[in-house]
């Protein structure tokens, strides 16, 4: 068993060797091509966009309590050093969601929805 005094050598620096810091990602990626975190519904999206407008890891964790502070502190460890690659993957996200709401504007037609709405309470 290593214990903490085995986690030091000689020269009282932490002994830390590639293979134990070696950790996957908590991504992975649905069926429709979504990124979610450490196995949450939460998205890549939703952590990347909540760390970009300034939360921390920790407000972060109280927005999503279902994702657990590691696998946020490891994504925005990612997300920091691969944003060009993560970008890249928000831009589609983006221009698929806003396929998406085109296409159900052409089929559902919003105007006049809450005059509808209203219609139907009286």
């Amino acid at each position: 068993m290593t214990t903490c005094r085995d986690a030091y050598n000689e020269g009282g620096a932490f002994n830390v060797s590639s293979t134990d810091t070696t950790e996957r990602v908590p991504v992975q990626t649905d069926a429709d091509g979504v990124v979610r975190v450490g196995g949450t519904r939460v998205t890549l999206d939703t952590l990347v966009a909540a760390f970009d407008t300034g939360a921390t890891a920790e407000e972060i964790v109280q927005q999503y309590p279902s994702v657990a502070l590691a696998d946020v502190y490891s994504v925005i460890a990612y997300y920091l050093r691969h944003q060009p690659e993560i970008q890249v993957y928000l831009t589609q996200r983006r221009q698929q969601a806003a396929q998406i709401r085109e296409q159900n504007e052409r089929r559902f037609d919003p105007s006049g929805v809450r005059d509808r709405l209203l219609a139907r309470r009286r």
